[in-house]
């Protein structure tokens, strides 16, 4: 699916919706000045090109209508609400003229950034208003009030109450307010009049006021009680949210001063939450681990050394994102979740051999090296099953590959890598740290020494006796 959004002067319709025909689609509209049409694009076995290679190409011949302003964008695989300008970051001020200034510094640095696209805000100052000013010396040397003015202006252009009335003893409010005819537009007022204090005649309202005609926004929108203003903007080609909202953050560093809050809205703000949420779920998951590997290895070292495969790990799935030319986004972090598992088994294959054959007596060094050895064949064969099983999510094309290729670059590089890097660093840290403990049975073997011993001292006090 695919949802363009055109705004053009009502002659510009007509071509417009002769382009939309071109599309496999349906088109609706009148003849307005603004369109929408969502375009339903064939089964993706069934055509050569990407819904996101079909909107750039549809953004590109839009681009070349005069006088339109489209905005082209493909719905979310995860079922956001979609938006054409998901990068959307709201300003908090003190009143809206300051507000406006900054709104405009920041949409001409924006206009400068390769990385977003038709950046825009939602304070339009699009709603016809006519500001009436009263001439104050005229009207006090004619004798008029500021009030009498006012009153008149109320009561001729909006209403007001003057009294109520009881009918059937039911009470009715009596409204004054001028006819529709009367005030349709601004020439209207040069037959309103009010009354002088001094001579006591009428004196035209048009020469005591001034009617300047401008332009103001429709709505005034506020965020946390604060006044607010939200610039928006697209996304160029290739550019993910991420990158979109550093831009975005690096624009309102160089163009907004220290005074101003910035908050974010949207998409924006579900992705910066998401992450956050990702990043909680990761140290919760690395902590789980790390209180299971205490608790049976009865020791607070050897988790350490073992949950150092983990960084190893993120490593190589950072290389592998690098490489394919993707990007740290909730499916690569879902990936990076499963990698914490994945990688520490081979830590834990080596560290409790290593232990075992400390328990037989051995050193700590031929310890190690004997756990590495034996180990090695193991953690190949696990290593190598994993990371085949994750190939297609790699490999894999057809609907919906984009969403599974991060977690297969993610497991296949990171448990690749780990696998390598294993073999050497986790020895070489079991050696130099693991040194000042001692092998997990010591204790018992301790234990069973002193019972033994007490044994043998039994039994030579009843030979002897």
């Amino acid at each position: 699916q695919m949802e363009t959004v055109l705004t053009a002067e009502a002659s510009r319709t007509n071509s417009v919706r002769r382009f939309l025909t071109r599309l496999p689609g349906s088109f609706g509209g009148g003849e307005v000045n603004s369109a929408r049409a969502i375009v339903l694009l064939e089964n993706w076995a069934e055509r050569s090109e990407s819904d996101k290679e079909i909107a750039a190409r549809v953004r590109t011949e839009l681009a070349a209508l005069p006088g339109v302003r489209s905005f082209v964008f493909t719905p979310s695989s995860l079922g956001l609400r979609s938006n054409a300008r998901p990068v959307e970051m709201i300003i908090g001020g003190p009143d809206y003229e300051q507000l406006q200034q900054w709104r405009d510094a920041l949409l001409e640095r924006l206009e400068t950034s390769p990385e977003l696209i038709n950046p825009d805000s939602n304070y339009q100052e699009r709603k016809p208003q006519m500001d009436i000013s009263i001439d104050r010396d005229r009207a006090a040397a004619l004798g008029v009030s500021l009030a009498a003015i006012g009153r008149t202006l109320e009561t001729m252009l909006g209403s007001r109450r003057v009294t109520t009335f009881i009918d059937r003893g039911r009470e009715y409010n009596v409204v004054l307010m001028g006819k529709v005819d009367d005030r349709a537009s601004p020439d209207d007022l040069t037959n309103l009049y009010v009354r002088s204090a001094i001579t006591g005649g009428l004196v035209p309202l048009a020469n005591l006021v001034r009617i300047t005609e401008t332009a103001g926004p429709a709505r005034l929108n506020r965020h946390d009680r604060m006044r607010a203003i939200t610039v928006e903007a697209g996304l160029a080609e290739g550019v993910s949210l991420g990158q979109g909202i550093a831009a975005m953050l690096q624009a309102a560093d160089e163009t907004l001063p220290a005074t101003a809050r910035v908050s974010w809205g949207g998409q924006s703000k579900e992705y910066l939450d998401s992450g956050s949420s990702l990043y909680f779920t990761f140290a919760m998951a690395m902590l789980v681990v790390f209180l299971v590997l205490a608790a049976q290895f009865e020791s607070f070292i050897n988790p350490l050394i073992i949950l150092v495969t983990v960084p190893l790990a993120m490593m190589g799935a950072l290389l592998g994102l690098w490489f394919y030319g993707s990007s740290v986004n909730v499916f690569s972090q879902i990936g990076a979740i499963l990698l914490i598992g994945l990688s520490a088994k081979n830590g834990v294959l080596i560290v409790e051999f290593a232990n075992q054959l400390r328990d037989r007596g051995q050193e700590i060094h031929e310890a190690v090296l004997d756990a590495a050895a034996v180990r090695f064949r193991p953690i190949l064969m696990t290593s190598a099953a994993t990371t085949f099983g994750a190939l297609p999510l790699l490999l894999g094309t057809g609907a919906g590959w984009e969403s599974r290729q991060p977690i297969g670059i993610v497991i296949v590089f990171g448990v690749a890598i780990s696998a390598v890097f294993t073999l050497f660093i986790v020895p070489s840290l079991y050696a130099l740290f693991a040194r000042r403990t001692s092998s997990p049975q010591a204790v018992s073997r301790l234990i069973e020494q002193l019972q033994q011993s007490d044994g043998d001292d039994g039994l030579d006090e009843n030979a002897n006796r």
